[in-house]
């Protein structure tokens, strides 16, 4: 069997991603950035979910430190302050909003959310923000 091998010097690609957080004052705020494909990060729970289209979750906090990848939909967040990011398929959200006032969303097309929660410790997070 014949494997594809990698060149030694690896361009650095990286995924876009949201990371949803509480600060000190009790609010929700969310960066913007990406998840570097090169580094491995421990999963320690995989599950699935679909949501119908239209469909909206009030305010609420993530129940632990999770990546949530969107696979199919176009979701609107929105922090406790007011401030909204669009997230979509292909994107990463990186919830750790876990204290505090929490956030919301809802669906934006006539797509369902089907998204896979991959629960991590928060030593595990990989993310860069986005300096722009």
């Amino acid at each position: 069997m014949s494997f594809m091998t990698e060149p030694e010097e690896k361009k650095r690609l990286m995924i876009k991603a949201y990371k949803l957080y509480s600060g000190e004052d009790g609010h929700s705020y969310f960066e913007t950035g990406f998840v570097d494909e090169n580094i491995v990060s421990s999963a320690e729970i995989i599950h699935f979910k679909e949501t119908e289209p239209h469909s909206s979750y009030d305010w609420h906090r993530a129940p632990q430190v999770q990546y949530v990848l969107t696979l199919k939909g176009t979701l609107e967040f929105t922090t406790s302050l007011g401030d909204v990011f669009i997230l979509k398929a292909g994107e990463i959200l990186i919830a750790t909003d876990i204290s505090g006032h929490g956030h919301k969303w809802k669906l934006l097309d006539t797509d369902p959310w089907i998204r896979a929660y991959i629960i991590v410790k928060a030593s595990e997070i990989n993310f860069i923000k986005n300096n722009r």
